[in-house]
């Protein structure tokens, strides 16, 4: 990468990964308290919608990040600042509509979204979400000023936001905690729990709108006023990206109604998604945020013709660091399943029966891993070029197939029994978004080499195979070393078990990339005996 985008990406490294560790610490607490019970178990529901908005729109990444990012980067400071003031207060009356919608339709969206859910988990739940209702408006709020602060080169702030929310969520708990003891996971202080869970969640969305106001005004950006202009041409090319953009990124987060939808006939299921997907965006965030952020605003600088071949020398870049890090910590995943799990979540509430059902929907997302980067990394370039209906129309065919997907491999419930023979329970809804992701992937590949017509797939493919023997050598080596060596007992036999058996994969995976010659991952290892040496 060039020295530029090797800074920025340090930048976002640094601050995703304390907002991960953050994140994981937040988790930790939350298993701790509560394991999979009903506070926490109600609380997936709940958070849903809030949740899906918050990612949506406010996420770094996200569609209006992206549109921001895009557009802005190649205007001034000044028309940005009349750009930004007129979206914030455009989106905020359509988000404060959709906030009155949360708060009084909340008892139906419950029951849409986990119409198995028991009368207890409803009331719960329905609670919650009224809570955080207004995070939707907020969510917009937070999306527009980080895509705002990007297109400036600002990346610090918006890499570090996600702490602010995994604070208040521990401070919250932590302080439950501190007043009932061990009864905070008894039945009776369920929906006492779930309600802290909500206003701490809230608190933590208004911290990290909060957070980016003075950086906003450093910049030159924040105007407290309301400016209704609907015709300015930043205004509609934003419009122009982001409405597709928003409704191809929604058509994605429908999945997650779907899973759920199928998730409540299954006990336990919602909260054990939600700590398998905390393991894996923990680093999945981490290299998607040092990926994407720096090579977006690059992407949206060599749309001209003339730059067509830097263009697809920075795809390649962006497609083959995506597989080089996903494919390892996937096979990984797969590999150390179990002593993963049992090494952060098992203690407190959380129990042996817990770990075992979040192993097993561990090692199904680690095989999608791969396939949701790669896919990001391609409607990225989309937006770059303008395009957010090509991701859309995907989205859209992925939602019916997903609905399929879930269906078939739960075991196909109907009021008559089960009619599939495929019946893998809840990693059977993790397993459908796998292949989602994967078919979307290949699309979207297809589609970007019938729309620039000179990429070398088959150079890319025949990498990407290498790679994927790599990874599957080294998972193989990882699983071998983590079941014939007999390691210690307890958390710090756990921790060695971990890390002795990742490590050795990790560094035999990099090994054979550079063997195998992928520019890439040779990249990757000079920078590491650069800094090796220095020291």
């Amino acid at each position: 990468m060039a020295r530029s985008l090797k800074g920025i990406a340090l930048v976002v490294t640094l601050g995703t990964l304390l907002s991960k560790f953050g994140g994981l610490v937040r988790q930790l607490v939350i298993a701790a308290a509560f394991g999979v019970g009903a506070a926490y178990d109600a609380y997936n529901y709940a958070y849903v919608l809030p949740g899906f908005l918050l990612i949506l729109l406010g996420g770094i990444n996200g569609p209006f990040h992206s549109a921001m990012v895009s557009v802005l980067s190649r205007r001034p400071r000044q028309e940005s600042a009349h750009i930004l003031s007129a979206l914030n207060t455009s989106v905020s009356a359509i988000l404060l509509v959709v906030t009155a919608l949360l708060v009084v339709a909340a008892d139906p969206l419950i029951t849409l979204v986990g119409p198995g859910l028991t009368p207890e988990l409803h009331r719960i739940a329905v609670v919650q979400l009224q809570v955080m209702a207004p995070m939707a408006l907020l969510a917009g709020l937070i999306g527009l000023g980080f895509g705002s602060l990007n297109a400036a080169d600002e990346f610090w702030i918006p890499a570090i936001s996600p702490l602010m929310s995994s604070a208040a969520l521990v401070l919250g708990v932590g302080l439950l905690w501190w007043q009932l003891g061990a009864g905070i996971a008894l039945p009776a202080a369920a929906m006492t729990g779930g309600v802290v869970l909500a206003a701490s969640t809230l608190v933590g969305a208004l911290l990290q709108w909060l957070i980016q106001l003075p950086a906003l005004a450093r910049q030159g950006l924040m105007r407290f006023k309301l400016v209704w202009d609907w015709r300015h041409p930043g205004v509609r090319e934003v419009w122009r990206v982001m409405g597709p953009a928003t409704l191809s990124s929604g058509m994605l987060q429908i999945n997650v109604f779907t899973d759920l939808f199928f998730a409540s006939g299954i006990i336990g299921a919602a909260a054990g998604l939600g700590y398998a997907n905390l393991l894996i965006q923990t680093p999945l965030g981490l290299i998607s945020n040092a990926l994407l952020v720096p090579l977006l605003p690059t992407f949206a600088r060599l749309t001209a013709p003339a730059d067509r071949p830097q263009l697809i020398a920075r795809i390649r870049q962006g497609m083959m660091l995506s597989t080089a890090s996903m494919l390892p910590l996937g096979v990984l995943f797969i590999a150390l399943g179990g002593p993963i799990v049992a090494l952060v979540y098992e203690r407190g509430a959380f129990d042996a029966q817990a770990s075992q059902l979040v192993t097993a929907l561990l090692m199904a997302y680690g095989l999608g891993m791969p396939a949701y980067l790669g896919r990001d990394v391609l409607v990225r370039v989309f937006y770059a070029l303008g395009d957010g209906t090509t991701p859309f129309r995907l989205s859209v065919a992925g939602i019916g197939l997903n609905v399929l997907f879930d269906w078939l491999l739960v075991g196909g419930p109907t009021p008559w029994g089960p009619q599939s023979p495929l019946n893998f329970g809840a990693p059977g809804l993790v397993l459908a978004t796998v292949a989602i992701n994967t078919l979307t992937c290949g699309a979207l590949l297809l589609l970007l080499q019938r729309r620039l017509q000179d990429l070398p797939l088959a150079d890319w493919s025949g990498d990407a195979a290498k790679l994927t023997a790599a990874a599957v050598l080294s998972g193989l080596v990882s699983w071998g070393i983590s079941h014939w060596v007999t390691w210690p007992v307890g958390l710090v036999g756990l921790l060695v078990q971990v890390v002795g058996s990742g490590v050795i994969g990790l560094v035999l995976f990099g090994w054979m990339g550079v063997m195998l010659r992928i520019p890439e991952v040779e990249q990757i290892g000079d920078a590491l005996l650069r800094r090796v040496r220095r020291r």
